[in-house]
């Protein structure tokens, strides 16, 4: 009865010849010859999107919009909380002393004086406190008049004071006006957000009350302490 010889599984390598590494396979043109260039060009390609990335975040400092960049700036100056009474100390004190550098630059220009008068309504405006933002809008119209003293033409004796007191406040009323117009407006904007922030505690305080009323169970009423 014949036998048949079985034969070892060839591997692909000689007798007498040490196996080839990897990489000469792949370079013969075997699976890693193949496979290995694709490999190459997938891992250059993902680096070189990673290094475009890199470049692109790391080429520099990100740049900001201008809008943002003047919010920082806001948020960087100074943000005191004034009272009723701080705040018209404030204003009877900055009013006064923009008049006389007026007169000393300027030669007392009643427009100067009242252009710089609307930076002072807006600061006032937003530097009050909260329980006081009634008081911007009364405080600036009369630390405006007091400031007036210091540019309005000075007649001869009080009734000449008062005179320029009344023209200069007559000339100057638009001014005057709008100043107190944005003070309001800058107040009004104030409460609102005010407001809404209340509103939304609120809703945020009743919201765990009212999940743990519907998580308990029916025919329980809630236990008082």
């Amino acid at each position: 009865m014949e036998q048949h010889r079985t034969r070892p599984p060839h591997h692909g390598t000689r007798r007498g010849r040490p196996p080839l590494p990897p990489q000469g396979r792949g370079a013969e043109g075997g699976p890693a010859g193949r496979a290995g260039p694709a490999a190459r060009g997938g891992s250059g390609g993902r680096g070189g999107g990673s290094g475009r990335a890199g470049a692109g975040r790391g080429g520099g400092p990100p740049r900001r919009r201008p809008a943002a960049r003047a919010l920082a700036a806001l948020r960087r100056m100074p943000n005191p909380r004034l009272t009723g009474l701080g705040c018209g100390l404030f204003c009877a004190a900055v009013m006064p002393a923009v008049g006389f550098l007026d007169r000393l630059l300027f030669g007392a220009s009643l427009t100067v004086y009242s252009v710089l008068f609307l930076p002072v309504c807006v600061l006032t405006a937003v530097w009050v406190r909260r329980g006081d933002l009634l008081t911007a809008p009364v405080v600036v119209p009369i630390a405006f008049a007091l400031g007036l003293l210091t540019v309005a033409e000075k007649g001869d004796g009080g009734s000449g004071r008062l005179m320029g007191l009344v023209t200069a406040l007559a000339t100057e009323a638009g001014w005057l006006y709008g100043g107190t117009l944005i003070a309001g407006s800058v107040v009004i904007v104030r409460r609102i957000r005010m407001v809404r922030a209340l509103r939304r505690r609120a809703a945020t305080a009743r919201t765990p009350a009212r999940s743990r009323a519907m998580s308990r169970p029916p025919g329980h009423p809630p236990k008082h302490p």
